[in-house]
């Protein structure tokens, strides 16, 4: 059995050394400058498919670091530079886990690659789940693919919502109700490829915090894609409706998860990490600052009421990146999360994230309510974390469902 231990190995170092450098220096000096202009960061991102961050081969290597601790370490370090740049770095990868998480292994060769593209023409991707009256409640889908068995293509009609590069992807991931008697076990997920007729950017939003990333409407008109773009294939699907449907008639049964919480819950403990990076930037803020400003001839984490929020800070965003950790772990290892680990992590780190950075403007008093320093903005980001791929109401839910076993509503 492999000892435990907590340490990060040499080779683990060295790529969170060489992530924070390029947070450091590439990504905090444009932090606010795409804050304003809420736009797509496209020359950041480009240079970091130049130096291989933005890249499939990277985000494999972490993906299959047996420790589990590659992708949380790079999302931490990455979101600790800024969480709007780094969202637009990763959010690409959603899709990808989409892939990964229901296609078969030549999809997954065929699409992933074309989601990134190269350093000289860089590309995005988009995972389409969220719509204007389904959200949390992904069983009020509406967003219909129809088989069309004499050309062997699949037809989507919808609206999608919230969508991460929505509009300006190359490659979408739709997830789309192919049963409506089935709820939402009737959902598959489906590739739409660069430049399908019918696919459209609908209203664009002006948001709160992220605003570094592009976030959209995706509309679909008549959109026709070939079979092989559903994931899994038709068989796999057929096979899956089949059971669904056999155990809807005997009145319950097993679960079966749908596409779009497959990929949710794949990804719950890299949002985690997320999360404790912009907590983790906030905090150091708000030390650095206490440690240098003066009040009343002296410094003012000298002030208890001070001195123990940094405390309660630190040991808060310390237990969070354990959270995740565990779970990226488990995930790793394939140790079912029997109490919702995932759910866990996520939930744990998200809040966290939202109390620390209102925790450092406090510190910063009237500084930090400013654009001068970088808290307001981390405060402002702070709050998709709560929000999104599953609320924190949501995952109250599913711990809740895990540890009780009862459909608690």
């Amino acid at each position: 059995m492999t000892e435990f231990t907590l340490d990060l190995n040499e080779d683990q170092k060295q790529v969170r050394d060489w992530l924070n450098g390029f947070a450091k220096d590439v990504m905090r000096p444009a932090a606010a400058e795409w804050d304003e202009r809420e736009e797509t960061p496209w020359p950041v991102i480009q240079e970091a498919a130049k130096l291989g961050i933005y890249s499939l081969d990277f985000y494999a290597q972490q993906f299959f670091d047996p420790t589990g601790l590659g992708i949380p370490m790079a999302m931490e370090e990455l979101f600790w530079g800024d969480a709007g740049i780094a969202l637009s770095i990763v959010g690409t990868g959603l899709a990808a886990v989409g892939v990964l998480a229901n296609g078969t292994e030549e999809q997954i060769g065929t699409w992933i690659p074309q989601m990134y593209g190269d350093a000289n023409d860089v590309k995005v991707a988009a995972f389409c789940s969220s719509e204007p009256d389904a959200g949390s409640d992904v069983a009020s889908m509406r967003t219909r693919a129809v088989y069309d068995e004499a050309k062997d293509e699949w037809v989507l009609n919808g609206t999608k919502t919230w969508a991460t590069n929505g509009g300006i992807a190359g490659v979408h991931v739709v997830v789309a109700v192919v049963d409506p008697e089935l709820g939402s076990k009737g959902h598959a997920s489906f590739i739409v490829p660069p430049n399908t007729p019918g696919l459209s950017q609908g209203q664009k939003f002006k948001k709160h915090g992220i605003r570094a990333s592009h976030t959209a409407e995706v509309v679909l008109e008549d959109v026709r894609v070939p079979g092989g773009c559903l994931l899994g294939g038709k068989e796999k699907l057929d096979e899956r409706l089949a059971r669904a449907r056999e155990r809807a008639k005997a009145g319950g049964g097993e679960r079966v998860k749908n596409a779009a919480m497959a990929t949710f819950e794949a990804s719950r403990p890299a949002v985690g990490a997320m999360a404790v990076g912009t907590a983790r930037a906030a905090y150091e803020v708000a030390l650095d600052y206490a440690t240098t400003r003066e009040q009343f001839g002296r410094p003012i984490i000298d002030n208890q009421g001070i001195a123990f929020q940094l405390a309660d800070m630190r040991t808060r965003i310390d237990a969070a990146r354990l959270l995740v950790w565990r779970a990226s772990w488990m995930a790793t290892t394939g140790k079912p999360f029997t109490s919702a680990e995932g759910s866990m992590s996520k939930l744990f780190a998200s809040e966290t994230a939202k109390q620390v950075t209102a925790q450092a403007i406090q510190i910063l008093g009237g500084n930090g309510f400013t654009r001068e320093y970088p808290v307001e903005r981390m405060h402002r980001d702070a709050a998709i974390y709560t929000i999104f791929e599953g609320t924190s109401e949501i995952q109250r839910l599913v711990i809740a469902r895990t540890l009780s076993g009862m459909p608690i509503r």
